[in-house]
């Protein structure tokens, strides 16, 4: 089905994504992956870095005049700040060498540490740069590819923060037709009372030299009925988004629906009654307590996935306790450029992570080599689809 693959650093020439799986005939442009790109970079509380790395992208291959061609797509992101600084040309060259100035102090809730040992390194650079995340750009170029082949099922993927720090939203949700309301948030809230709660919480934060974590609600729009299985463990589809969530950097929690809270419930309480619409020819589920899946299976209902961000692990005060490697003298951890909170972005992350899933999915679920035979095939199914 739909593949992808990521390379890069986070201060490297550039990061690059390989997409393998994407029919031919869907109508891609630079301009559009760029727009999600700058997204990516929205949220009050982030770092300067993100006034400067424009994340201009190319397009290598598998793109023909606006269309793709059934081959694989392969995406460039460079990094703008590795060509304006001798540092990271020296740093980061892939000629022989060594640094001059080894990273021996691991940076306590970073991969630091544990990837020093688990792959011989001295130097924490070898880890953080790839574990940075910077890498989440690639994704979210992929991501961009993913949703335009979603549209094309009427499917959209949009996101918003409900939790900053102790600052949390009421349940009010945007559509897909909000948008643009929420990106102009500066935290990306839909809410406008939690809005500037929020925006407080940061600035307390920022005083501090602390930072802040938070939950992001994905919603997803217009998602056919049957994505996913019941038959297969690894196929089942709540199981797919919650690996995917929980892979991006600082994510520690991951719910569908109401999730953890639903467990406080009596069953009775707990599930989404089923109704026949003879308006519309369908059935369908009064209320999003499953959060848009059952069984593994998507139910065509409003999809529903909140993701849990822990406060960022690298301060801006040096208060975090540590050991040096070398010298197995204690010490603080050193500080590699940091935002206060990254919720706001992550937000889009996590779009992302959702929208590929689902391209997959239906891509596994409809088939077809080129998007018409895509479109033919999902419409022949939702039109049999009510039993």
């Amino acid at each position: 089905m739909l593949r992808y693959l990521t390379a890069g650093e986070s201060h490297g020439q550039a990061l690059v994504v390989v997409i393998e799986g994407m029919v031919a005939g869907l109508p891609v442009t630079a301009e559009q992956i760029q727009s999600e790109l700058a997204r990516r970079r929205l949220g009050y509380g982030r770092g300067p870095r993100q006034r400067f790395e424009a994340d201009e992208i190319e397009l290598l291959g598998g793109i023909r005049h606006g269309r793709t061609l059934g081959s694989p797509i392969s995406i460039l992101i460079r990094n703008s700040e590795w060509f304006r600084s001798d540092k990271w040309h020296q740093e980061m060259s892939p000629a022989p060498g060594r640094t001059e100035s080894p990273l021996t102090a691991p940076r306590p809730g970073h991969a630091d540490l544990t990837g020093m040992q688990k792959y011989g390194f001295s130097d924490a650079r070898d880890v953080l740069e790839r574990a940075s995340a910077r890498e989440t750009a690639a994704r979210v170029a992929a991501g961009a590819v993913a949703k335009l082949l979603l549209a094309e099922l009427g499917t959209t993927v949009i996101s918003h923060v409900i939790q900053m720090g102790a600052a949390r939203s009421a349940s009010q949700r945007p559509t897909p037709g909000d948008i643009a309301a929420v990106d102009g948030s500066p935290v990306r809230c839909f809410d406008a009372g939690a809005e500037a709660a929020m925006v407080a919480e940061v600035e307390d934060a920022a005083r501090d030299g602390d930072s802040l974590g938070g939950v992001v609600e994905v919603l997803g729009y217009g998602v056919p009925t049957g994505l996913g299985s019941y038959v297969h463990w690894d196929r089942k589809l709540d199981g797919l988004l919650a690996q995917a969530i929980l892979s991006i950097q600082a994510v520690k929690g991951v719910e569908v629906g109401d999730g953890f809270e639903v467990a406080g419930r009596r069953g009775s309480e707990a599930h989404d009654p089923i109704v026949w619409d003879e308006g519309r020819r369908a059935y369908r589920r009064e209320g999003t307590r499953a959060g848009g899946t059952e069984g593994g299976m998507s139910t065509g209902e409003l999809l529903v996935v909140r993701a849990a961000m822990k406060p960022l692990a690298t301060l801006n005060r040096p208060v975090l306790a540590t050991v040096d490697v070398v010298t197995k003298e204690s010490t603080v951890s050193f500080k590699e450029r940091t935002d206060v909170t990254a919720v706001p972005a992550m937000g889009v992350v996590a779009e992302t992570m959702v929208a590929l899933v689902l391209a997959s999915e239906a891509l596994r679920k409809f088939g077809g080599d080129s998007l018409e035979e895509f479109r033919r095939n999902a419409a022949s199914f939702a039109a049999s689809v009510q039993p």
